[in-house]
């Protein structure tokens, strides 16, 4: 089966629109709107007199209405003006009289504020003083508590300090009496207690004696150590300069 040939010939419209030859004319042509009637000079006037007329009526007749519309406004307004008027003295009047109420009611309200003012004038004066009082009380108890107070730690460290003075007195006194009893019984020469005052004393030599040997037997060490490292630097510093005199030979 092969394929549908669905190709159409090429019509050329200019070709097309030769062939059918001249359009038929359908309606009036520039010709036909060229040589219309027209109206003269003078139908031309008459139209425009006639429109001027027609505008002059129009404007009296919106005069008139203008004027009755001025009138019926200064009427409401006249009627305006005089109710205001009445309306403005019904208030001055009523003003007034608020005003004497006014007066009248300030009068009673100021002698009975003057008399509250004073009963409250009496009572804040009241409320001071007893206020004060109390202040003062409350500063007297304070301070009494704290004289109290400092007295007693007065007396505590005072306490304190005789029963420290007291143990210390007492301390030396034993010493004293010790060392008292000890020389006693060295004069009068009891054997044990010469014994051991004695052994005592030569530790104590003793061990002086070892302390003194053994410091000088540092410093003798301390010494020869130096003059050991001391030799020693000595000696490379020689073999230094030994080497750079050959080198440089």
């Amino acid at each position: 089966m092969g394929k549908r040939d669905n190709r159409v010939a090429y019509m050329n419209p200019i070709a097309m629109a030769r062939a059918r030859g001249p359009a038929q004319n359908s309606g009036p042509t520039i010709q036909d709107y060229l040589n219309r009637p027209r109206p003269t000079w003078e139908e031309v006037k008459e139209q425009l007199e006639k429109k001027k007329k027609g505008s002059r009526a129009l404007a009296e007749f919106e005069e008139k209405m203008n004027e009755n519309w001025r009138k019926e406004l200064d009427k409401h307004r006249e009627k305006l003006v005089g109710g205001n008027e009445s309306s403005s003295k019904k208030k001055e009047k009523k003003k007034k009289e608020k005003k004497k109420s006014n007066r009248l009611s300030s009068s009673s309200s100021s002698s009975s504020s003057s008399d509250s003012s004073s009963s409250s004038s009496d009572s804040e004066d009241e409320d001071k003083k007893q206020g004060k009082k109390r202040r003062k009380k409350k500063y007297r108890s304070s301070r009494k508590s704290s004289a109290s107070s400092t007295s007693e730690s007065e007396s505590d460290s005072k306490d304190s300090t005789k029963k420290k003075r007291s143990k210390e007195d007492y301390e030396k006194e034993k010493e004293g009496k010790n060392h008292h009893r000890k020389r006693k019984k060295a004069d009068r020469g009891d054997g044990p207690l010469s014994s051991e005052s004695l052994s005592e004393s030569d530790q104590t030599e003793e061990v002086q004696a070892k302390k003194k040997k053994n410091n000088e037997e540092k410093e003798k060490t301390d010494k020869t150590k130096k003059r050991k490292k001391h030799k020693k630097h000595g000696k490379k510093k020689k073999k230094k300069i030994a080497g750079s005199n050959s080198d440089s030979e």
